[in-house]
């Protein structure tokens, strides 16, 4: 009989986070963990405080509140996942641009398979913080807007007729996968959707 594979979590797939032992850095990773697991509003200072093993003095050190933490908390998080998300499509797919288009939803799959599997803290922090001025939400934003002009340059690359159309189009076919996924609760999301993005680079 054959062994069945086990899925990777999430640390095995991406990797985590690194972070020193300073206490802005013990202080964002703690929050980054906490927001993560249990969202923005459910988490206040005092449960920061405690899981980071730092004081009120320390925190006030380097933040003015808990919205400057939330913004750093999402700061580190866009800069990780951006660089985690690159190496694992490139571990796939080398540098051929057509081939890393269709690797990340093949990342998309082992992210939505991993037994950790919690979500896109983007698209949740945009949901706790749905007006576009509010800081914390134009970070999480920022993040979508880079991954959507890195998708646009990865068209160009493979001679795709109009990349801007084919970022739209491609971007709405990510974030979508991840909403039937997050929402809908379906593990082969990006297995169905790969299809129509395979379509859409013939189309191209």
């Amino acid at each position: 009989m054959t062994k069945p594979v086990r899925s990777k979590s999430v640390a095995e797939l991406f990797g985590a986070p690194e972070f020193g032992q300073e206490g802005r850095d013990r202080l964002v990773r703690a929050a980054l963990e906490l927001f993560y697991a249990h969202g923005f509003h459910a988490v206040g200072i005092d449960q920061v405080l405690h899981q980071a093993g730092v004081t009120k003095t320390t925190f006030y050190k380097h933040f003015e509140s808990k919205d400057d933490l939330m913004v750093a908390a999402v700061r580190a998080r866009d800069e990780w996942e951006s660089q985690a998300w690159d190496r694992e499509v490139r571990k796939r797919a080398g540098d051929d641009p057509r081939a890393i288009l269709l690797a990340y939803f093949d990342v998309l799959d082992e992210w939505f398979n991993a037994p950790d599997f919690g979500g896109c803290i983007f698209i949740n922090t945009a949901a706790e913080f749905p007006n576009p001025n509010d800081p914390v939400h134009q970070v999480a934003a920022e993040h979508k807007r880079k991954a959507r002009d890195s998708f646009r340059d990865l068209a160009k690359d493979a001679g795709v007729r109009d990349p801007e159309a084919f970022a739209d189009h491609y971007t709405a076919l990510f974030e979508g996968t991840l909403v039937l996924r997050q929402v809908h609760g379906r593990n082969d999301a990006a297995r169905v959707t790969r299809h129509a993005v395979e379509a859409l680079l013939a189309g191209g």
